[in-house]
């Protein structure tokens, strides 16, 4: 099993410390990148794709950002997925136990999982064994 590129996408920066720890303890990652909404993110792929620099082979995606939200980041993927060359797995990690976010996440073919909060050391062994 070769390691893998993850991206982290939410909003919560005491989150956002305590997931990359993980990962990086982890170590099933071979590298982890942070982005604080969709639109950064989104900015990082389409820069990723002019230049041809390493894709992310896993993101994980939280839902409720402001500027860009989880549905509106999954919104200009589905735009960007002709010029994406590999494949990109999508993991939803939510606080929200909501129907509808579950179900809507089952319209998008790229969205692997719907996760709750907080991400631990299992669901990254699951994770990076499905990728």
């Amino acid at each position: 099993m070769s390691l893998k590129t993850i991206w982290v996408i939410d909003d919560d920066p005491i989150y956002q410390i305590i997931v990359n720890k993980i990962i990086k303890k982890s170590e099933l990652f071979v590298s982890v990148s942070s982005f604080k909404n969709g639109k950064e993110a989104i900015y990082a792929l389409q820069n990723a794709i002019e230049n041809t620099a390493e894709l992310p082979n896993v993101i994980l995606l939280d839902i409720n950002m402001p500027i860009m939200d989880g549905w509106e980041f999954m919104e200009e993927m589905v735009l960007l997925k002709p010029q994406i060359k590999v494949p990109i797995s999508i993991y939803i990690v939510s606080s929200s136990i909501a129907l509808e976010d579950k179900s809507k996440a089952k319209k998008y073919p790229e969205i692997i999982a719907y996760l709750s909060k907080p991400v631990n050391n299992n669901d990254l062994i699951l994770i990076s064994a499905n990728n």
